[in-house]
């Protein structure tokens, strides 16, 4: 049986992109190209033409494909000298390929790729031919500014996939018709969780009551369990001094993603891009011990990251955010059991929330790193003897590593099979000799301690996006921000309904009574739209009994039951299914 590998699917798709190039030249003629590479589930390419693309030109542009992939003509590589490509890009008018032209460094072949009259800057590789391309769809098209700054033109960016065959693509479709239901920012609004405020700026995340009463409940439950698992809780400050930022290499590697400096007292401060610094400063506060080791710091701290307008995406990729930040400092003997524990609990964690689909890629030493070999290689085999003890099955990312360590990224799969990059373990050995920090060894010498940068959901405000869409908006009962809603079938009994909600909210149930005017069909139809986990209905018979009628969001009608057991009905769902509640 043949099998599609995914460098096939890569290189499918970015031949589909210089089809789909090929095709937009044809309709639309003048056009400048930019790129259009392949993506993670399809391929783009960036225009500048005066045409205004919308969804009513993607048929236009599939029909025009279809005719290349018929002709099929075979990719043609055609290696030239750097002179010649530029006289040939000078010549069709192609400025953007002439910058791009310029990026490729010294040495390197310059390639063009032919397809019929189409010929394109380009190293490649393609299929044989455009008959290979597979099935196709164009999906969408967005603006997006030539290198990513805001300060050069705006380009016409054309979405598509291509897979093998029509039964993969419409499984694809079905997938992003799914996601589209289940997009956070559209749940957020008709939920009333969050919001971004043109006001105050883009990415800038304002929570509202319902959405913070779910932060809350996400904190308390990340602290718990850290406390739990031995780390320390720290606060740091949100500013720091320009020397730290020195020191930490930020200034030098992350400026671009730092705000502007702000003067205080003739000196200049920064705000915090990472928590990481701060942490270091607290152990280097005092003299330590080997007998302290392992130190596990711990903050839910808030960063400020400059991100360009055109990367922004409600929860997903935000200005301000704040980490589940946590830095282990330790012995080199003590590494491997730490990096075992911080797998375990990362399992664990994503397991309570309802993940549990977990990938695992050991990321190792790139061509430009910090450190000694040898560290590398004792980190790197400490990674690898971690994930294989745990059991977890690992790919490995040949040289993905940062430049100061290797380490371990952790992939959730949600309910609809996306992967999301989430838990990560990073070896660190450049900032311990930053921050010179050390620690007394048992021969009574200073030693260099280990660092290991650790994050388990990365972000509060992207997890809770994605958490959000993986339960398309209907949290469990014990995250759900409102979960009960008691239901009176008319005004005789809205005393009744309080009374029933009075109980429940002195047993820490989170309730809320409508006592709207509506017919009780229709407040059992809003409290679904709502995404309420349980509805309490009660009417003169459950008065008279002292019970409530309870319904189910997706089960329905559960029956009438006495108003202690349906509270010890949740309560017993609460510590079942919401594990870190559980005593």
């Amino acid at each position: 049986m043949n099998r599609t590998t995914s460098n096939d699917l890569e290189t499918m798709r970015h031949s589909a992109a210089h089809v789909m190039a090929a095709a937009v030249c044809r309709l639309f003629p003048g056009v400048r190209l930019d790129i259009g590479p392949a993506t993670d589930d399809g391929f783009y390419y960036d225009f500048d033409l005066e045409h205004r693309l919308g969804p009513e030109d993607f048929e236009r542009i599939e029909a025009e494909m279809a005719a290349i992939v018929r002709e099929d003509h075979p990719f043609e590589r055609l290696e030239t000298t750097r002179e010649e490509a530029r006289r040939r890009l000078e010549a069709a008018g192609q400025t953007y390929k002439l910058e791009r032209l310029a990026e490729i460094p010294e040495g390197e072949p310059i390639t063009f790729y032919r397809s019929g009259e189409f010929v394109d800057l380009c190293r490649g590789p393609h299929v044989a031919s455009t008959g290979r391309i597979g099935v196709f769809k164009i999906l969408s098209v967005a603006g997006s500014y030539f290198r990513g700054r805001e300060t050069n033109p705006m380009l016409q960016r054309v979405y598509g996939t291509t897979f093998p065959t029509r039964e993969e693509l419409d499984a694809h479709l079905r997938q992003l018709e799914e996601a589209r239901r289940r997009d956070h920012r559209r749940l957020g609004r008709e939920l009333d969780l969050f919001s971004i405020e043109e006001a105050v700026g883009p990415g800038l995340i304002h929570w509202h009551p319902k959405g913070a009463r779910v932060r809350c409940l996400i904190e308390e439950f990340w602290r718990r369990e850290h406390f739990r698992a031995g780390y320390q809780m720290l606060f740091t400050p949100h500013i720091g001094r320009a020397d730290l930022w020195a020191t930490s290499g930020h200034l030098d590697f992350y400026r671009e993603s730092m705000y502007a400096p702000m003067r205080i007292d003739e000196q200049e401060y920064f705000i915090k891009p990472m928590n990481c610094p701060f942490h270091i400063q607290i152990y280097r506060s005092r003299r330590r011990s080997y007998r302290e080791l392992p130190i596990r710091y711990a903050e839910l701290g808030t960063v400020y990251r400059f991100e360009k307008a055109g990367v922004l995406h409600g929860l997903l990729r935000v200005r301000g955010f704040t980490q589940d930040d946590a830095h282990i400092i330790c012995a080199p003997d003590q590494i491997e059991s730490e990096i075992r524990s911080v797998i375990r609990f990362a399992r664990e964690m994503w397991a309570a929330f309802g993940f549990d689909r977990i990938n695992a890629y050991l990321a190792t030493r790139p061509d430009k790193a910090v450190g000694e070999p040898q560290r590398w290689e004792q980190a790197t085999a400490a990674l690898e003897s971690a994930l294989r003890a745990e059991g977890i099955p690992y790919e490995t990312d040949a040289g993905g590593g940062a430049f100061y360590g290797p380490k371990i990224d952790l992939k959730v799969r949600d309910a609809i099979g996306r992967e999301w990059q989430m838990s990560t373990v990073q070896f660190d050995f450049n900032l311990p000799e930053r921050f010179d920090m050390t620690y007394i060894g048992p021969d009574g010498a200073p030693h260099r301690p280990y660092m290991v940068h650790r994050a388990l959901l990365g972000s509060i405000e992207r997890f809770f996006g994605i958490l959000l869409e993986h339960y398309a908006g209907a949290f469990p009962l014990w995250l759900a921000p409102e979960q009960v809603r008691v239901l009176p079938v008319s005004e005789k009994t809205r005393e009744y309904a309080r009374s029933v909600a009075d109980a429940m909210a002195a047993r820490e149930l989170r309730v809320t009574v409508d006592d709207s005017p509506d017919k009780i069909g229709a407040k059992i139809r809003q409290a679904q739209a709502d995404k309420i986990p349980y509805m309490a209905v009660v009417g003169p018979k459950e008065e008279a009994a002292g019970a409530i009628a309870l319904r189910h969001r997706t089960e329905g009608d559960l029956g009438a039951m006495r108003l202690e057991e349906a509270m010890a009905r949740l309560e017993s769902e609460i510590v079942r299914k919401g594990r870190p509640f559980a005593t």
